[in-house]
């Protein structure tokens, strides 16, 4: 059966009584998690869903998404994860785009949801843990899973927006299932005695596959953080014994630098994950160093599953590399004029296999724009080198064209890490009237430490060619971020002359 709930009823059948998700003092097995859900989809069901209806999960990091995530799928219908926190007029805009007629969100999220749900007809259902669980003692769990085909749809990820309106990328059950295997046999190499870290968003691509599916694939334990906090972090990393540590770039930097509480030890941690943005090699190595263990970066976007690339255990690792496709995934890079780059050259990254989504819901013209012949387009510019490894450039968008020479962003951003007095770094381009773009630089300093405008700009400079290096400086407190911990370069303001 081509149904991504079955990863759920084949752990449950298999490991019964391990912990399935674990939420600080709250845990529930594979048997009470598979139990819960089969009892959610006959909820569902008796409230009219029907299977290939679209139904919303509002929530943060807690067990009852699982719980949510499984009953749904169970019920033959599609999940579409919303991030928490949106307000009402964006829940509105996804219940309408996606065809939701039923809601389920968590307290947190309830007033928001209820009025969307109020604005287009649909059904909200607060999912609080004790009533919640209550109303279901009362319903008789589904006893079987939807037959679903291979090619039916199992999530709607919404893109976060960047280029304008968000679109919802269709995934389908065998998208899933086939990502999460490989994340779960040949990537992580994930086994029931495994603990994974559950910081990263469940309603995002990264959290959903590599997280939550990959553990439950496996009969291992997913521990949940409901908001990353570095402390809670570390906290949650030592109590739980993590095995797995899933992760973007500003967590990896913030628990670098994160205090250590006396007698911190993670003697079980045995991989650390990166993924989401290009992780600096100066964290890479400085986060190793400090915890003693190896960090395998990976790449890929919410229209891929998420994963295409990932540097393999039993390969050597280049740090700054995403690694080598994944098994199934073909990556491709192709110059502006439709000709495939060399080894060296850059090129945008292109996509094909069995884990490219079906297509953008209700939008053809911005499928056929982004697929082409199977092949997916990114809009990220990367170098592959002899050995077949990939190296990402930057952003197609975020390219800063100077004077007519092209200046990527994470060369200069790798530059800034290299001072010691660098906590976070990101480079944008500015308008410039005699040169088209200028390239500019918002910089956050480590705590206590000092560095001027003038001495970052003069540490770049030494070491990129005369047009690359930031002439605009900024020490900023903060960097926008995403609900991943993307930083958000759309969002930053950069005044013309430096602070």
């Amino acid at each position: 059966m081509a149904n991504l709930a079955t990863l759920l009823t084949r752990s449950a059948s298999a490991h019964g009584e391990r912990t399935a998700v674990r939420h600080e003092d709250t845990s529930l097995t594979y048997t009470r998690l598979d139990d819960l859900s089969a009892r959610t989809a006959a909820l569902l069901q008796a409230r009219g869903v029907r299977p290939g209806d679209r139904v919303a999960v509002i929530m943060p990091n807690v067990p009852h998404f699982p719980v949510a995530y499984y009953g749904i799928l169970r019920a033959g219908a599609v999940v579409v994860p919303l991030n928490p926190l949106l307000k009402a007029p964006e829940i509105a805009f996804a219940l309408r785009d996606s065809g939701a007629r039923t809601v389920l969100t968590s307290p947190m999220s309830a007033a928001e949801a209820a009025e969307a749900a109020a604005d287009t007809g649909a059904d909200c259902l607060v999912v609080d843990p004790a009533g919640f669980d209550t109303l279901l003692e009362d319903v008789d769990p589904l006893p079987a899973v939807a037959d679903t085909a291979d090619t039916d749809l199992a999530v709607i990820l919404y893109t976060s927006g960047t280029t304008g309106t968000p679109k919802g990328a269709e995934l389908t059950h065998r998208n899933l299932l086939s990502n999460t295997a490989t994340v779960a046999k040949t990537l992580f190499r994930v086994g029931p005695d495994d603990v994974l870290f559950g910081g990263l968003p469940l309603f995002h691509a990264f959290g959903q596959t590599c997280g939550l599916n990959t553990a439950v694939a496996a009969g291992a334990t997913l521990t949940l953080l409901t908001r990353f906090d570095p402390a809670a972090a570390l906290e949650t990393v030592r109590r739980d014994a993590v095995t797995v540590f899933l992760g973007v770039p500003t967590m990896y930097a913030a628990l670098l630098h994160a205090r250590l509480p006396d007698g911190f030890d993670v003697p079980r941690l045995r991989l650390a994950v990166s993924g989401g943005a290009s992780l600096p090699v100066e964290v890479l190595h400085g986060f190793e160093k400090r915890f003693g263990v190896a960090v395998l970066e990976g790449y890929g976007l919410s229209e891929t599953s998420p994963v295409a690339a990932f540097n393999p255990p039993d390969r050597p690792r280049k740090p700054g590399s995403i690694g080598l496709p994944v098994r199934g995934v073909q990556l491709r890079l192709v110059r502006d004029d439709g000709t495939t780059a060399d080894p060296g050259q850059v090129g945008e990254i292109e996509i094909r296999g069995e884990n490219v989504m079906a297509g953008y819901h209700n939008r053809p013209r911005a499928t056929a724009d982004a697929v082409h012949d199977g092949w997916f387009r990114t809009g990220d510019l990367a170098r592959v080198d002899e050995d077949g490894y990939y190296f990402i450039v930057d952003r197609k968008k975020d390219m800063i064209i100077r004077g007519g020479y092209n200046v990527y962003p994470r060369e200069v951003e790798e530059v800034l890490y290299r001072h010691p007095a660098v906590a976070e770094a990101a480079v944008v381009g500015i308008a410039d009237a005699l040169l088209g773009e200028e390239v500019a630089a918002a910089v956050i300093l480590k705590p206590e430490a000092h560095a001027t405008a003038a001495e970052l700009r003069d540490h770049v400079k030494a070491q990129v060619a005369a047009y690359k290096y930031p002439r605009v400086v900024s020490l900023v407190p903060a960097l926008p971020k995403g609900p991943t911990g993307k930083i958000l370069k759309r969002e930053i303001v950069i005044p013309a002359t430096d602070s």
